[in-house]
């Protein structure tokens, strides 16, 4: 089996997100890959809350170089595909190759995991009907439109699907992804 791990982003990704999912992998010895719509700097983000605010702010955050573009993909390469969160999801929801590869992924029975926003990707590729899923609380009714059942936990494993809420749901959802592998 690959020890490869598809990390998809793109601009706006959740600098924390990113970052923390590249290191975890690499700290458990395996191999993480950066996908993007194309190869190139990526200009990630930090969100986090402010008193008074009833949504997330958003700052400017690291830049991360993108190791390959998605159209350059396939998923029988890799062990798993993780859909990170922060605005860029909102976007790549409509990158069809995107949504192919995920779809891809499913019918391999591979590992598909997506924090945050990220699930607007699987609700998009229609990898959550059917499935018990978590996400960020202002993207739920994607899933449940989507046909996908909402959990409030902070991480949910259904089958080789691992989902999780935000970053502060990263302990679980690690824990999820590397039982999932195996």
């Amino acid at each position: 089996m690959s020890r490869k791990v598809l990390l998809v982003t793109g601009d706006a990704g959740d600098s924390y997100e990113v970052l923390y999912a590249y290191h975890r992998f690499l700290e458990a010895r395996w191999e993480p890959v950066v996908a993007a719509p194309v190869r190139r700097r990526l200009h990630l983000v930090l969100h986090d809350t402010e008193p008074g605010w009833e949504t997330y702010v958003e700052r400017p955050g690291h830049s991360l170089e993108a190791d390959v573009a998605i159209t350059a993909v396939a998923a029988r390469d890799f062990a798993a595909i993780v859909i990170l969160g922060g605005r860029a999801p909102e976007y790549l929801r409509n990158d069809a190759s995107l949504l192919s590869l995920v779809r891809e992924f499913a019918d391999h029975d591979k590992c598909i995991c997506a924090i945050g926003h990220g699930i607007q990707v699987l609700a998009a590729a229609g990898t959550v009907k059917g499935r018990t899923v978590t996400c960020h609380a202002h993207v739920r009714i994607e899933v449940e439109r989507s046909g996908g059942v909402y959990s409030p936990k902070p991480a949910v494993r259904d089958g080789k699907l691992v989902t999780a809420q935000s970053w502060n749901a990263h302990p679980e959802f690690y824990r999820e992804i590397f039982a999932c592998l195996g």
